[in-house]
């Protein structure tokens, strides 16, 4: 009878108050309809909380029973062991969860540079995107590059502002770093609310309610509405805000727009009105929607997920190229995987159609069809067995040998045909081109010669990969013993594929297997996993830098090879020449010289020779005559060529490479060097020293503010004088001092720095 008592005394006391708990029980064998689905990405600069976002996002939708913490190696989503033991993303991860009624597939990615391919691959699939930014910090280096990325692929975003619990976060200073670094209009719709130095909850702009919450691990918190009786300056201060909301989403859009006309007011306008003015600003990324919590905290996630729902797009809502397919399946690979038990595992991102276990597929990029094994859905790495997975979901197919991360995949070459039919009489309308062009599509485009018709502009639209950056660093890498040799290859093999930034090459004067890479991680990564994962004790070679080399003139030689291999006489005449051309597409490299006698001549090459020709140009650029690096912004022209009769195409080959080097030789190279974007944020009492030390680096700084109590240096850097500098800035400043670094361009090096360069590399 007491407790009677007592629980009909809290039921009365919190009658009029909202408590929402946030713990679902969500039916597995729900049918989620596509205009339910969200499929989302979160993307930041490292450590900015993306991990431990998700992780709770996991928890309040009631898909796992306790949360992980980084900092303990026990997220579901990091659970490679070089991401438990360092507390980094290192490989995408795919996690889907129910949150009231709908159904979110989310894309945790790395927010370290080394590992930006993951980011690019997955930004490729994704409708919509959260961007992750550390209160305290605003908008860093790694934020810059993936609001690039996620810009090129035309994804609209949300921002969140993390880490509010920190004493120095203050969201007046994101929102002006949002607005001056990124170049976008930011729609602020929460501020913080903090109590004797702690938050506790925030104050939502749009519906002028407070959301403080209490007890537990963050799964209740209670909702109450701001009035001016009761709560004085914060209701005004709220009030304010929640005008300025109004206004700048009325200035572009222009529904609100009639309807504030129309009340001849800002204060009376409805929540659902402004919250639909804010998904359309969004959907058009004409502004962005600033939401303010402490994820570690376990305040504002529930509110996070609330958005993504209210204001990313349904997959209806976004890909109109696949719709060019109808009811056919249309999925892109965004993710290749090697596992123990089941094998190669490749995910795809359906956007038409379904897709049921052991079906056959036709790969449009590869030209190809291709059985596939089971059929997955994935929470991180654990899959579980289906047997159909409908539009707008992420599935996991085994047994695929030749799909890659970026390939498109349909259900027959019927259907693709169709697919690129329908594409093209789309493409009839005006700006539809601008519309469906990607970055790497418009890249390809850029570099044909001629204006594509419309059935080859759907075939690129349709057809086309992720870019894949450029390695800056390089290593050799060798097994404890000759015994281990094919199993290292084969190793190598299986990593490359699920990484295309890791290059794997072979040295043709020692022989030695080659690593290229995008930083010291990358590598050092590579060669843990090879040991932990393959067991081979590998040794990584002396970290090495990618240089380049580029023509300084122009060179033509005559090159004659006659002799007798074997009972066969091979004779080969070729006349070449080679000029720098900037910024020259892979596809110009090789032209023929079209003056009268040279056209008669070369008229006649048959496409396999021209084939052999081809291969030999590639051959002859991966070595230039300084240093044996790759050269690059060159132009080759092939002038003239003889053959005899019974001439193998390997000899026409290392002809052709044997006279570009004599050309690179004539016309003299130098060297290229990769330079870095680098910000260094030093505490103010570091800073002189920290400063000094960089001076001695040969950097170029760009721009120095202070942001709170550092200073933050932002400069271009040569790779080459920033090798083991995390130990460096770590003595110079107690270990107070932090640092970013992204791939920014290849530059000319002066003749003493190439001179040390040179020596560093060959020892003399």
């Amino acid at each position: 009878m007491r407790s009677y008592c007592i629980l009909n005394y809290y039921r009365k006391l919190y009658k009029n108050v909202q408590v929402r708990k946030y713990c679902s029980n969500f039916d597995s064998q729900y049918e989620t309809k596509i205009e339910k689905i969200r499929n989302i990405g979160i993307l930041a600069h490292i450590d900015a909380g993306k991990t431990t976002t998700t992780e709770r996002m996991l928890f309040y939708s009631g898909t796992i029973r306790s949360m992980g913490e980084v900092h303990h190696g026990n997220t579901v989503t990091d659970y490679m062991e070089q991401e438990r033991q360092r507390g980094i993303t290192i490989t995408s991860a795919a996690v889907s969860f129910p949150w009231h009624g709908m159904q979110i597939n989310l894309i945790d990615t790395p927010g370290h540079i080394d590992f930006t391919m993951e980011v690019e691959q997955s930004l490729a699939v994704l409708d919509g995107a959260v961007i992750v930014l550390d209160a305290s910090a605003g908008v860093e280096a790694q934020t810059l590059t993936v609001w690039r990325q996620a810009s090129g692929y035309r994804v609209p975003r949300i921002l969140y502002l993390n880490k509010m619990d920190r004493e120095d976060a203050d969201v007046n200073a994101c929102v002006v770093s949002v607005r001056d670094k990124l170049q976008a209009t930011p729609l602020v719709l929460h501020h913080p609310i903090v109590k004797d130095g702690k938050l506790i909850g925030l104050i939502d702009l749009v519906t002028r309610q407070e959301i403080i919450w209490t007890q537990g691990r963050g799964q209740n918190f209670i909702r109450r509405p701001l009035t001016e009786k009761t709560d004085g300056y914060d209701w005004e201060k709220t009030m304010d805000s929640h005008r300025q909301l109004i206004d700048t989403l009325s200035s572009m859009d222009d529904q609100l727009a009639e309807i504030i006309i129309q009340q001849e007011s800002l204060d009376n306008i409805e929540s659902s009105e402004i919250n639909a003015a804010i998904r359309r600003c969004t959907l058009e990324m004409d502004a962005f929607p600033i939401l303010c919590g402490s994820s570690y905290k376990n305040i504002g996630v529930q509110t996070l997920m609330d958005s993504i729902v209210s204001y990313l797009p349904s997959p209806l809502e976004c890909n109109r190229i696949y719709k060019s397919f109808g009811s056919d399946l249309a999925a892109r690979a965004f993710k290749v995987q090697h596992d123990d038990q089941r094998g190669v595992l490749t995910f795809l991102r359906l956007y038409s159609g379904e897709i049921e276990r052991g079906q056959k597929i036709y790969n449009l990029a590869r030209d190809k069809s291709e059985q596939t094994g089971s059929l997955y859905v994935a929470l991180a790495d654990e899959y579980r067995p289906v047997d159909k997975v409908t539009a707008g979901n992420i599935a996991v197919v085994s047994s695929l040998k030749a799909t890659m991360s970026g390939d498109l995949v349909t259900s027959t070459q019927t259907s693709a045909k169709r697919a690129r039919a329908q594409l093209s009489s789309w493409l009839q309308e005006p700006g539809q081109v601008e519309e469906l062009m990607l970055p790497s599509a418009r890249q390809r485009l850029q570099n044909l010669d001629t204006e594509p018709t419309r059935e080859e502009l759907a075939e690129v639209l349709l057809g086309i990969g992720t870019t894949i950056p450029e390695p800056v660093f390089l290593c050799s890498i060798e097994p404890p013993s000759a015994a281990y040799q094919n199993a290292l290859e084969t190793a190598l093999a299986e990593l490359q594929r699920e990484d295309p930034s890791l290059r794997v090459s072979t040295d043709d004067d020692t022989g030695q297997l080659v690593l290229a890479g995008m930083g010291e991680l990358h590598l050092e990564i590579i060669k843990e996993r090879i040991i932990r994962e393959y067991k081979i004790e590998v040794d990584l070679g002396a970290l090495q830098i990618a240089y380049r080399e580029a023509l300084l003139g122009n060179g033509k030689q005559t090159l004659t090879v006659d002799r007798k291999i074997g009972n066969v006489r091979q004779s080969v005449k070729v006349v070449m020449s080679a000029k720098p051309v900037k910024g020259i597409s892979q596809d110009k490299i090789l032209r023929l010289d079209k003056s009268a006698d040279s056209a008669a001549n070369l008229s006649h090459v048959h496409p396999r020779v021209m084939q052999a020709i081809q291969q030999g140009v590639t051959t002859a650029l991966r070595h230039g005559p300084k240093l044996g690096c790759p050269l690059v912004d060159v132009q080759v022209t092939l002038h003239w060529l003889e053959m005899g009769r019974g001439t193998s195409d390997s000899v026409v080959t290392a002809t052709v490479a044997q006279c570009l080097r004599k050309v690179f030789e004539e016309a003299e190279s130098v060297l290229l060097e990769p330079v870095m974007a680098l910000e260094v944020v030093v505490p103010e009492s570091h800073s002189a020293r920290v400063m000094a030390d960089l001076m001695r680096r040969r950097v170029d700084v760009r721009h120095i503010h202070t942001r709170h109590n550092n200073r933050v240096v932002d400069c271009i850097a040569p790779l080459s004088e920033l090798l083991g500098y995390s130990t460096t800035l770590r003595s110079l400043s107690s270990g107070l001092a932090t640092f970013s670094m992204e791939f920014h361009s290849h530059r000319h090096m002066s003749p003493q720095d190439e001179e040390k360069a040179i020596k560093d590399v060959t020892g003399f």
